[in-house]
């Protein structure tokens, strides 16, 4: 028998048996309720780091828990396997992208399978194999079908060192999201997906999510971005009009001037041949800047005139036409009327080139000077220089300003979204191929079903220039066309990796189907996904578009659930030395080493227990030594318990000393706790402390070596041990084994606890006078009112405070709180 914990060999010996007798492969069982859990799937980067240890050790509790309580639990990994990451190492490293991605993924699985998590590896899936990202390819036919993929030009985010476009959710504080590049503005013919035909359906949908972080729904909600307002039709001078969209229809009588985004279709058909150098060299000036950098409020405003002019349908004045950098094509129009007295961004662009204010809306008791102002006035007041609308509310006037507009045909209401289509072509190599063929005679035409997969080739030049090495791989590039036989090319750009990520939850139910995108059957027993766990750095990126496919991929009659998340998880970053974990600040703990002087179980106990899982987690290593010390000392103590509880039989209670029935009362109070934290809270980090607790208890109760109770001490032993089974399970395993019981710990099932047992036989009571605590008793959790007065009267600390006073007024809330008002 070993007497030493070694964790090595433990965790070794309970890897190769879950594997040999793949313990935690699932198949659809109607009989058992289902339990979907996920952790959010890695990049095959080539490591593991501690933030991937937290993640993973969080979702395995939940998995371990949810299979020993008798769910049907689906537990699977797969990885995220297309991406510029694997095609920048192969220019660096002149190594294939497929062959630095395969062996990337060897090396990580192998170490997720050292840290023990419970994953269903016969449903592993890649997003770069051919039997993932052929079922893409068919998706996105049927969405051209449905008008949901659709190709136009237009001006969009590009990374000058990645040399590909960005979605707007993927450019960070005017970077890249994956190297810090400043972006800038090109204009490229690019495939889009339709994702604002469901912008209203994704907005009301976000209130159906209770087991969301509200956090990230407000900042779903926020991208989405919903107005109502109003369209109107400024008209040009030289024929034809501007539309603006606007919320603030009742400042129109106070628009001066025309802001247009430099991007804009007219915004060169407008310039004058005395403006066009100066407009010309704004409009390259802005495409140099970001654009979230552009709607910035300390963004310096500028802009430069066009020389033309429109005219304001609601007074008929002349308003000159400038460009302004912080107007942006994607919202709205790219056009708007600018109200410098009520909008802080015209009335410092008004300021800059002297441009005329005129005040529309008087605050409560003040009268507003133009000249005067030193800020625009944005508040709600009364309408004055407006015509027939002075004297009411300016809310009054929104309405009767909008309805003025359509009945002089010269706006409409509207509903408005800051949510714009996602642009999904990317010019690098490394990604599912759209699958579309350009021929001369007949257009755009896409790849016909039959011929289906576009196989991504592997017989490609990496050189670090420009583009898409795939623009230059003829035997890629020439095909003949479908509908005439004529010689055309494909489509050389690839899908953004957002795609993949956006649908393999779904493939997860069915990773082995050869029919289909999607086993239907499957994927209705299985969806939703119950527990969803990952960083809240994706709220705005993958899980707005994994709820955008979802909805599609219902529509197209694959899916039966409305959203693919039922609970969401966002954990925290992991910290060390003030900062977030990385190569660059020198702050790293490799997983490896860790795990090589500790043990898995030792690294996954203490990334719970160190912190609730939607915090933080500050690295220590001090930490790390306590819970090993934790488990040794555990280890110890059952091996000493050993020879008393193998043979040991049920608890007869009847028999308990006090002492005996005040650990039981421990022993099943820690039950309670501990499956509530679990289960209700995910407080990990409390109900590991509640079995160290007990852990000391036990080992406080054996020293002093009472025979007679082994049956208990077997009782609080084996509760310990399923208890920790979901955190530490190489080691419960092991001495759940040791201790006698054949079949795993799992079979055992969950430990129950008797809600006599761990009741209290007392209370503590605080004691008020007048509100303010002076005092605690303890008393009998039988007590009543007038035993509670009784010992708070006796009790020398209330005493004091009454200072001989009769009080006027005893309020008891029973087995809480007694005040005493005098």
């Amino acid at each position: 028998m070993e007497e030493r914990y070694s964790p090595a060999a433990i965790e070794e010996k309970w890897q190769s048996r879950w594997a040999h007798e793949k313990s935690f492969k699932v198949t659809e069982d109607p009989n058992k309720q289902k339990y979907y859990l996920l952790e959010m799937f890695p990049y095959p980067s080539g490591r593991i780091h501690m933030g991937h240890v937290r993640n993973y050790s969080i979702g395995d509790v939940v998995g371990r828990f949810k299979r020993v309580r008798g769910f049907n639990v689906l537990h699977p990994m797969g990885w995220d396997a297309f991406g510029m990451p694997a095609e920048n190492a192969a220019i660096q490293n002149k190594s294939h992208p497929a062959k630095w991605t395969k062996e990337n993924i060897e090396y990580m699985r192998g170490q997720l399978k050292r840290m023990g998590l419970s994953y269903d590896w016969d449903r592993e899936l890649a997003t770069c194999d051919l039997s993932y990202y052929r079922w893409e390819q068919q998706i996105f036919l049927e969405m051209y079908k449905k008008g949901l993929a659709y190709k136009k030009s237009s001006f969009v985010n590009w990374c000058p060192s990645c040399e590909t476009v960005l979605a707007n959710e993927q450019v960070e504080d005017g970077g890249c999201w994956r190297c810090d590049t400043t972006v800038t503005q090109k204009e490229l013919e690019q495939w889009f997906f339709r994702i604002t035909a469901y912008a209203e359906e994704l907005l009301q949908c976000t209130d159906n999510l209770p087991g969301w972080p509200e956090r990230v729904l407000v900042m779903q909600r926020n991208w989405i971005g919903k107005s109502l307002g109003c369209e109107i039709d400024f008209p040009l001078e030289k024929g034809g009009a501007i539309r603006v969209f606007t919320t603030r229809q009742d400042t129109l009588f106070g628009a001066t001037f025309m802001s247009l985004a430099p991007e804009h279709p007219l915004a060169l058909e407008l310039a004058t041949a005395e403006q066009r150098a100066e407009v010309d060299a704004f409009i390259e000036k802005v495409k140099q800047t970001d654009k979230l950098k552009r709607t910035a409020d300390d963004f310096e405003k500028e802009g430069v005139f066009t020389g033309s002019y429109c005219i304001n349908p609601a007074t008929g004045e002349r308003m000159p036409i400038y460009l302004a950098n912080f107007v942006l094509l994607d919202y709205g129009t790219g056009a708007v009327m600018a109200v410098p007295t009520h909008d802080q961004r015209d009335f410092e662009f008004a300021r800059k080139y002297s441009l005329p204010l005129r005040v529309v809306i008087q605050p409560e008791g003040e009268l507003l000077e133009p000249a005067a102002m030193t800020a625009a006035y944005t508040e709600p007041g009364t309408m004055i220089n407006s015509g027939d609308f002075n004297g009411i509310s300016s809310l009054e006037a929104k309405a009767k300003i909008a309805d003025w507009l359509e009945k002089k045909a010269k706006g409409c209401k509207t509903v408005n979204f800051r949510l714009r289509d996602w642009g999904i072509s990317r010019q690098r190599y490394w990604g599912n191929p759209i699958p579309f063929i350009y021929c001369d005679c007949c257009g755009t035409v896409p790849v016909p079903e039959k011929d289906l997969p576009v196989v991504l080739p592997l017989d490609v030049e990496f050189t670090g220039e420009g583009g898409s090495p795939l623009a230059r791989l003829e035997s890629f590039l020439k095909v003949d066309c479908p509908l005439c036989g004529k010689p055309a090319r494909r489509e050389t750009d690839t899908m953004d990796t957002f795609v993949e990520s956006s649908w393999y939850f779904l493939r997860y139910c069915c990773s082995d189907f050869t029919g289909g995108p999607l086993d239907t059957e499957k994927v209705r027993y299985w969806m939703a996904v119950d527990q969803y766990i990952g960083g809240i750095e994706h709220a705005v990126l993958h899980l707005l578009y994994a709820r955008f496919f979802t909805k599609v991929l219902r529509d197209l009659g694959y899916v039966n659930v409305d959203e693919p998340f039922t609970n969401l998880l966002t954990q925290g970053m992991v910290i060390k030395d003030g900062a977030k974990m990385s190569k660059s600040k020198g702050n790293v703990v490799d997983p490896n080493a860790l795990i090589e002087k500790y043990g898995a179980d030792t690294a996954r106990l203490f990334s719970l227990f160190a912190a609730p899982p939607e915090k933080d987690l500050d690295w220590n290593d001090q930490g790390v030594d306590g819970c090993f010390r934790f488990l040794n000392r555990l280890w110890k103590l059952v091996h000493e318990l050993l020879p008393k509880i193998q043979t040991a039989g049920a608890v007869d209670v009847a028999k308990l000393s006090d002492d005996a029935r005040a650990l039981r009362r421990t022993v099943h109070k820690t039950i309670r706790k501990v499956t509530a934290d679990i289960d209700e809270r995910f407080h990990f980090n409390t109900a590991i402390a509640a079995v160290m607790e007990l852990v000391n208890a036990v080992h406080a109760f054996a020293a002093k070596n009472s025979p007679e109770n082994s049956a208990l001490m077997k009782e609080a032993i084996e509760s310990t041990l399923l208890l920790l089974y979901p955190f530490v399970p190489h080691f419960s395993e092991e001495l759940w084994e040791m201790a006698g019981h054949k079949g795993g710990i799992e079979a055992a099932g969950w430990p129950s606890f008797d809600a006599e047992a761990a009741a209290d036989e007392e209370l503590l009571i605080v004691v008020q006078v007048n509100g303010k605590l002076r005092g605690r008793i303890t008393v009998s959790v039988d007590a009543d009112e007038e035993s509670v007065k009784a010992a708070a009267f006796a009790d020398d600390k209330v005493l004091g405070h009454l200072e001989g006073k009769t009080p006027r007024k005893v309020i008891y809330v029973p087995g809480k709180l007694l005040n005493v008002v005098v």
